[in-house]
């Protein structure tokens, strides 16, 4: 055999040792782990048995003077000889079972045991805490008692020195209260006798007692004085005082049923009775919240009172001016339709302007049917002002938006009889205009006036009469009319400029003429062109005439015409 082989095989052979004492080691300490849970369990199982639940029920023994602690003692009695004969030995068996398990490395089982061991001994550890909580309750319920009465009669005496120090405060109520001062002591005196005859299991139920009764006179003490002082004084002055300002404004003529005044005072009265009633009984319960509730209300009438007052003034300065406003627009109105006819007849009225003023009148009617009714209510004191000043508002606002309706036809109105006067006024001016033409014209000896200007001054004329026309119809169409005047207005001013400007060239035409004369007889073809300018003057063509001798002057003397506007301008002028 190679060595390589015999290497192999103690290799092999080492491995096997080395796991085989790693399975050994293991399973040991897994057995170690394992007897210690059992330890500890055995050891929770003493601290079970030794707890100290027999030597306390032993002190109950002597406190056994009646049937009803008997039964209870009989009973711990038997759950102790449970825990102690029954459950115990059970628990020591399953240690046992659970250690025999454990020296056949048995480890499945042990576990399991284990388990179940746990699970019994957290049932009986229980039960027997709770066994021991039951019967302590009982036998230190004398000291734990006591040290709660003794405090509980300290607070008695707190409470007590408060109500003599200030016992005026609760009147008629005190003999109340003493009453309950006195029921509180009883039950002091009942806890004596019971724990003198070891009633143990009523002292709980006494206790507790005292402790609520002292509770409600905490709110009792602290409470009863401010009820009564409310109640009795605070609350039935406000309310006769309410009563007193009430009546007044009603006189006065304040519309107040809005308030409930009346009512809300009858149902105070019912709430303050009742308050009363059970306040002799100590029953305050949302008594002091009720009060003060009652007192904000009332408080709270006052500022209601003085905003009514307030209000009035404001909404009769609105009434009387809407009054007023209204009065004018109704007269307004009025007198437009009066006149209406007459306006139907003077100027072609639009159906949408008739139809505006229909509809501006409608509103009015309706408006003041609203207003109408606004004073029945103010009459009758339907309603609060501040509900009547709301309503005057919203007249004044559709008053108002009336009243701009109505200006917008009123413009329209007004603007067809500016239109009519501006007409009147503009057709003087364009026949002012026509005999200005007409001097202008005479101002100066034309030969020949021209074809075309006759046109003119015909088409002028033509326009003047369709003015005329136009305001001579019944109705009168306005727009038919401006566009009448302005036509006529153009063409009069267009034939006056025409007529300045004609006179003016035939004056400087003439002009030309006759400073050229100087120049025929010296000048080659001057005589030919001033002759030409000559005809053309006579003909009428007064422009092309000034324009032939400038330029022939010209020739002479650059400049001439200008010349001729400084010697000559001012007299052309």
């Amino acid at each position: 055999m190679s060595n390589e082989i015999i290497i192999a095989i103690g290799a092999v052979i080492v491995c096997i040792i080395i796991l085989f004492i790693i399975f050994k080691v293991m399973r040991g300490h897994k057995k170690t782990e394992l007897k210690k849970v059992i330890d500890g369990l055995e050891y929770e199982k003493n601290q079970i048995a030794t707890a100290p639940v027999g030597p306390e029920l032993a002190k109950v023994e002597s406190y056994v003077m009646n049937d009803k602690l008997k039964i209870m003692y009989e009973d711990w009695q038997e759950r102790l000889r449970d825990i102690r004969e029954i459950r115990i030995p059970k628990i020591t068996d399953m240690l046992i079972e659970a250690e025999y398990s454990l020296s056949k490395m048995d480890y499945k089982s042990t576990m399991y045991k284990i388990a179940k061991l746990e699970m019994e001994i957290y049932k009986v550890r229980t039960k027997s805490e709770f066994l021991l909580e039951e019967i302590k309750e009982l036998t230190m319920s004398e000291e734990r008692s006591r040290a709660v009465i003794t405090k509980l009669k300290a607070h008695y005496r707190e409470l007590y020195e408060k109500f003599e120090d200030h016992e005026n405060e609760y009147a008629d109520m005190k003999d109340v209260v003493a009453k309950q001062f006195a029921n509180i002591y009883k039950r002091f005196e009942d806890f004596e006798i019971i724990m003198d005859e070891n009633e143990y299991t009523e002292i709980s139920t006494i206790v507790e007692v005292v402790e609520e009764m002292l509770k409600h006179m905490d709110t009792v003490i602290e409470e009863l004085p401010s009820i009564v002082l409310m109640a009795k004084n605070i609350l039935p002055k406000k309310i006769n005082e309410i009563k007193n300002v009430y009546d007044q404004m009603v006189k006065e003529g304040y519309p107040l049923d809005y308030l409930n005044v009346e009512f809300n005072i009858e149902e105070a009265n019912k709430k303050i009775n009742d308050i009363l009633t059970r306040a002799k009984e100590l029953n305050l319960e949302d008594s002091l919240f009720d009060l003060k509730v009652l007192a904000d209300y009332f408080e709270n009438l006052f500022t209601d009172f003085e905003k009514e007052k307030l209000i009035k003034a404001d909404y009769e300065d609105a009434n009387q001016a809407f009054c007023n406003k209204l009065e004018k627009t109704n007269d307004l109105v009025d007198d437009i339709f009066t006149q209406l006819e007459d306006l139907k007849n003077t100027y072609n009225l639009k159906e949408e302007d008739i139809n505006n003023l229909i509809d501006v009148r409608n509103s009015l009617n309706k408006l003041n049917a609203d207003y109408k009714n606004l004073i029945s209510h103010t009459s009758n004191n339907s309603f609060p002002y501040s509900k009547l000043t709301e309503e005057i508002e919203t007249l004044i606002i559709n008053l108002a938006e009336i009243e701009e309706k109505l200006d917008k036809s009123l413009n329209v109105l007004g603007s067809m009889h500016d239109d009519e006067q501006r007409a009147r006024q503009q057709l003087d001016e364009v026949k002012t205009l026509l005999r200005n033409s007409n001097d202008t014209l005479r101002s100066y000896n034309l030969p020949v006036i021209p074809n075309h200007y006759f046109v003119e001054l015909k088409e002028a004329h033509e326009a003047v009469k369709e003015i005329v026309k136009e305001l001579t119809k019944k109705p009168i169409t306005i727009e038919v009319l401006n566009t009448r005047v302005d036509t006529a207005r153009d063409l009069a001013l267009k034939l006056f400029g025409k007529t300045k400007e004609m006179v003016k060239t035939a004056m400087f035409a003439e002009m030309a003429i006759v400073y050229g004369n100087r120049f025929r007889t010296s000048e080659k073809d001057v005589d030919k062109y001033l002759s030409y300018s000559e005809v053309l003057f006579n003909k009428g063509d007064y422009q092309k005439s000034l324009e032939l001798s400038i330029n022939v002057l010209n020739r002479i003397e650059p400049g001439i015409y200008d010349r001729l506007l400084n010697l000559y301008g001012e007299e052309a002028k």
